[in-house]
Formats: structure tokens, sequence, C-alpha cells
């Protein structure tokens, strides 16, 4: 597929990636989760010696911002960043996640999803316990870095462009009121993206955006793509260690392949069909 001249600089570079960025993706951290985000839950316990891991590691903890600056040519990175970061907004959030990471002096970036945490908003997340719109600030207190998750958490690459503006333009807008300060980096819900999806994220103010593709990221990595490796319930302390490393996955940036483009053009047809749906 070829980019066009309205599409982020960045998707038409294809060059080898460049040394691994591990960039941690987060869900919720508890003990007894619902079961429809169980499979993407760690324990605290499990949560506690990833950090650890962490610290251990010798890598540089930054926020999404810190690479926004370097993929922008506004300033290097440390040696060996490492960035963790968390989507939705759950009610572990603000407490003891975010003091586990205090604890360790880590920062951190949490992408929230307006609809499921602003009073009277609506989401396509299922029942589960989430954080209040009005606990943001105190995430920012305890070194997180603010970003946007959209609205509902729709598939963003089956949305019509005027759902699609709304989903990124109003999550913007009701977090920067929030916190008084611009929100400048988005995360796809579930990481479904597309060329369309990431022009618009630009054209909506946005410096950066993050995928999943379950994948190392690298300071050649898309600004408008920033891979992320998903944690699962399933992974294990030592899959945690050889990310750390630089090992046990790809590195971006890469070609969307086949399988990837054809699932999105199966999702499109079926939005097409039912209407927007839950990107999870």
């Amino acid at each position: 597929m070829t980019a066009s001249a309205r599409e982020p600089v960045a998707d038409g570079v294809r060059r080898p990636g460049g040394p691994a960025i591990p960039v941690f993706l987060y869900h919720a951290v508890m003990d007894d989760p619902p079961d429809w985000i169980a499979e993407f839950t760690v324990t605290p316990r499990q949560f506690a010696a990833h950090l650890d891991a962490v610290v251990d590691s010798g890598r540089t903890p930054v926020t999404i911002g810190a690479l926004a600056d370097h993929l922008a040519g506004r300033a290097p990175l440390p040696p060996r960043p490492v960035l963790l970061t968390f989507d939705d907004g759950f009610a572990d959030l603000p407490g003891p996640t975010a003091e586990a990471l205090a604890e360790r002096a880590l920062p951190a970036t949490a992408y929230l999803t307006t609809g499921a945490i602003a009073p009277g908003g609506r989401s396509l997340l299922p029942p589960a316990p989430m954080m209040t719109l009005d606990r943001a600030a105190e995430l920012e207190r305890h070194g997180m870095e603010i970003g946007s998750h959209t609205v509902t958490h729709a598939q963003l690459d089956t949305l019509t462009a005027g759902r699609l503006r709304a989903e990124l333009s109003d999550s913007k807008a009701v977090l920067e009121d929030a916190l008084g300060h611009p929100v400048p980096h988005l995360a796809y819900p579930h990481g479904y993206n597309s060329p369309r999806v990431r022009a618009m994220a630009a054209r909506a103010g946005y410096e950066t955006a993050t995928a999943v593709r379950h994948a190392l990221s690298s300071d050649r990595d898309e600004r408008y793509r920033i891979a992320r490796l998903i944690v699962r319930r399933g992974h294990t302390l030592a899959d945690v260690r050889a990310w750390l490393a630089g090992d046990g996955a790809r590195v971006a940036p890469y070609r969307d392949g086949p399988r990837t483009i054809a699932w999105r053009w199966y999702r499109r047809a079926r939005a097409a069909v039912h209407g927007p749906e839950f990107a999870g």
C-alpha cells in the first residue's frame, strides 16, 4: 500500500530497525480481573517482579514524550531506554500501580479511554473497575504522562471519517480540559490502525501514536506506529528479561504482512454491517 503525501512522513520510511527499545504495554494489574481482560492482566506480585527486572536491567526508563522528542529530531535518547505504558485506565492505575512505579522512580505513560472514565461517558469496554477522570492529575503527580486512548475504544480502522475524527479529537479535548495542558500522545485501541488512521491522528494534533505489533521498538521506529510488547498473563519473568535484553521479538519498523491487511478488510466489512465494534 503506497503512502499518500498527507500521511506522516515516517510511514514511508522502510529501514531495518535500529537498536531495540522495549516498550511494554500493560492493562490491569489485579488479582481477580473480569474474564474479558484476564488474559491481559498481571497480578501485583508479577508486576512488582517485572518492575524490579526493569530496574536491574540497567536500562533508562523514559516516557513516550522522550521517544517523541528523539523521533522528531528534537533531543537524543539516553543509552538503552525502556518505556512502560498502560492502556484504558483501570481502577488500580492511580492506586497501587502508580505507587509501585513511584517507589522505584519509574516514569510511565498512561493512555486513558475517556468514555470509560468521564462522568456520563459511554464506551465499548465491557464492565470492569475503572479509575475516574478526576484522578488523571493524580497520575501525573506520581510521574506518569497522560495520553489519549480515544473515547469509546472502537476499532479505529473500521470507522467512517466523521466517527474517527470524533474519537481522536473529543478524547484529546476531554483530557486537555481535565489536565490544563496539551495531550500530544495517542494509543490505538488494540493497536488497530491504517495509513488513513495514522494520517488523521497527525492532523488531529497528536505528535505520536502507539500501536501494539508485539514487537520491540527502535530509534528508527515510526512516530505514528510505535511498536509495543503486549504483556499477557502467560508471559514469564524470563520473557520480560529477554525483551529487556533486546531479544525475543521482531524489531520495528517493518511493513504490515498480508494477514494483517486481510484481517483489517474483514473487520471493515463486519463494521459496515454491525456498526462500530469493541477493539479487543
